[in-house]
């Protein structure tokens, strides 16, 4: 899992059709301080997160098991809304 903040959309008229209806976000990856991490990442949004909104994602095999998203071709996907980071 990673934290990441929303910075932008990706629209795409032709995809697969698997990913038609899916909201497509780009994310910057923070650290849990909130400061930017290198790299963007494009994820498919299952949570309706809106921009600059911090939020969790998660990769790979763990992208597939979010909701709306079996047997789909993702292989990032936006699973929750941050609303607070504490570290003790």
């Amino acid at each position: 899992m990673i934290l990441a903040r929303v910075v932008g959309t990706v629209v795409a008229t032709r995809k697969d059709p698997r990913l038609e209806g899916k909201k497509l976000l780009i994310l910057k990856p923070i650290s849990p301080d909130g400061k930017d991490e290198s790299g963007y990442v494009v994820s498919v949004d299952t949570v309706s997160a809106g921009y600059r909104e911090r939020v969790i994602a998660v990769a790979g095999s763990s992208a597939r098991m979010a909701d709306g998203c079996k047997d789909t071709p993702v292989d990032n996907a936006i699973i929750g809304i941050v609303d607070d980071v504490s570290m003790d």
